[in-house]
């Protein structure tokens, strides 16, 4: 049970010291008229796997359909340890589908990503407890938090 109460200790700590301007962007889906948005994982709480929407660049409403944007999309514990990095579902005319986002370019548009809910590309499932995934659209970070339930 303290093992809970930490974890969550840190948690809270962790949104504490965000730069407020990260902060603000989790407030509105994570969302950015320029760079991108960071859509809630489903289902939340999961077992074993989740899926989760981002948007590159607008979406739908880009201004620039040819520009490519750098995204890195990757799972953290609460003590920020890297786990996992998830993979692109469907793919794009540039990237396929598979390809784990980690600086991928990719043009604007609505995309899925997936995790089984294994860290770092093994067979070991991931424990019960609170992550952090964080969305890296040209250097600029978005970040929400997920649960897995054993």
């Amino acid at each position: 049970m303290t093992n809970r109460w930490a974890a969550l200790l840190v948690v809270l700590a962790l949104f504490v010291f965000l730069p407020r301007t990260v902060v603000a962007q989790q407030g509105s889906q994570g969302r950015d008229k320029q760079g991108g948005a960071l859509g809630q994982n489903y289902p939340n709480p999961f077992n074993p796997e989740t899926t989760i929407p981002f948007t590159v660049g607008g979406g739908a409403s880009c201004a620039d359909p040819g520009k490519q944007y750098r995204i890195t999309l990757r799972i953290f514990n609460v003590l920020a340890q890297l786990i996992a990095v998830p993979r692109l579902q469907g793919g794009d005319a540039n990237v396929s589908g598979g390809t784990y986002l980690e600086n991928v370019y990719l043009t604007c548009g609505d995309y899925t990503a997936y995790w089984d809910g294994k860290f770092m590309k093994s067979d070991r499932e991931v424990a019960s407890g609170i992550y952090i995934y964080r969305l890296e659209v040209d250097g600029k970070p978005y970040l929400r938090k997920m649960i897995v339930q054993k």
